[in-house]
């Protein structure tokens, strides 16, 4: 074992993380799954989605024969919403194809939908005592500051680089201590801002510390302007109840239900009549932003009253859903920003009808 996995693996025995819910187990599926949630989505944030969707789903068999929009439902609010697509196909192809045994290699668990080198790498290492390297954020920023490599670790020349010092540094015995002691380390001690290095149980040999500057190290993505984006979405009510619509199974929100969405407020109220017949004034609403990885939306909320509910027969499905019911189910974050502006939001409908518990499907 190389000096840096020794102290590695020495210091997580005291101050490494315990008692994470998917923690002291290797069941795959619970590898899998908590690997899957934890892809750019911090601890804290994942333990109560990990839970809760533990409990409704508690192995693959259960997640494979599950209906998409209940997996989308449970996953709501998590984000990057195509891991729970990809999750659930995953499970289906397990279950159909491989008898309901996880695969056991990295280069098996890697065909997976929605599972790459480094995600692969951590679940044969938990799962299966597996000796695979990983290079997940986190130790991609211990490894650039520890051996002072330069440039942007997204850039393929230096994420090749910091593959090989992964790969490199790999101990015979005890994969599961390191890699859990790596992804400690990088959560905990040596983060991105202000790094803790005095904590940290490799410091001495640290070439970014020597040199006086761990901070500088990994070099920063390169600043670009994310383009801002302008929608409009069709806010249409009937009494107690809101029209959403799914979304196609690819793209943004892929598979969620929303709001019907247009160009422009004036085309979402043509768009209300389609959908309901003739509308009435529309209810002011405040916009609602929301960040994606490569552009920012604005989203004008075109809210419509409307005396009567045809719905258009066609594809995407349409469904009408009790105001208060609505974020309950598989919508996006901007979605619910927008129902909890609306009446019946905090559980009380209009008066001109009593709350409903099933969705009618049109």
């Amino acid at each position: 074992m190389s000096e840096f996995a020794r102290r590695l693996a020495k210091w997580q025995r005291t101050h490494g993380r315990t008692g994470l819910p998917w923690q002291g187990t290797r069941d795959p599926y619970l590898v899998w799954l908590s690997e899957i949630m934890l892809q750019q989505t911090q601890v804290a944030t994942v333990i109560p989605y990990f839970q809760r969707f533990r409990r409704r789903f508690p192995d693959i068999a259960s997640l494979a024969a599950a209906p998409e929009d209940d997996v989308l439902a449970h996953w709501a609010g998590l984000g990057y919403y195509s891991r729970a697509r990809n999750l659930h196909r995953a499970a289906r192809l397990v279950v159909g194809e491989h008898a309901g045994r996880f695969p056991d290699t990295r280069e098996a668990i890697e065909s997976l939908p929605g599972v790459g080198r480094s995600t692969a790498a951590a679940i044969a290492a938990f799962a299966f005592g597996r000796r695979e390297a990983i290079l997940d954020g986190n130790v991609k920023r211990v490894l650039a500051r520890h051996f002072a490599v330069p440039g942007f670790p997204g850039d393929k020349p230096v994420e090749r680089a910091l593959w090989a010092l992964a790969e490199s540094l790999l101990p015979a015995r005890g994969i599961e201590r390191y890699t859990q002691a790596l992804m400690d380390l990088g959560a905990t001690v040596c983060v991105a801002r202000a790094p803790a290095c005095d904590r940290c149980p490799v410091s001495a040999t640290c070439a970014a510390r020597v040199r006086g500057m761990p901070a500088a190290f990994p070099a920063p993505r390169p600043r670009r302007t994310l383009p801002h984006r302008r929608t409009a979405m069709l806010v249409l009510l009937h009494g107690g109840d809101v029209l959403l619509e799914k979304r196609p199974p690819t793209g943004v929100w892929g598979g969620l239900w929303c709001f019907p969405e247009a160009g422009s407020a004036q085309d979402a109220l043509r768009l209300a009549t389609r959908h309901g017949g003739e509308a009435r004034k529309p209810t002011p609403v405040p916009t609602v932003t929301h960040g994606f990885t490569h552009f920012t939306l604005e989203i004008e909320p075109v809210v419509v009253r409307t005396a009567t509910r045809a719905v258009h027969a066609g594809e995407p499905g349409t469904m009408w859903v009790p105001v208060g019911d609505a974020a309950g189910g598989a919508v996006p974050v901007p979605v619910r920003k927008i129902l909890a502006l609306l009446p019946g939001s905090d559980g009380k409908t209009a008066k001109a009808e009593k709350p409903r518990r099933t969705a009618k499907r049109a």
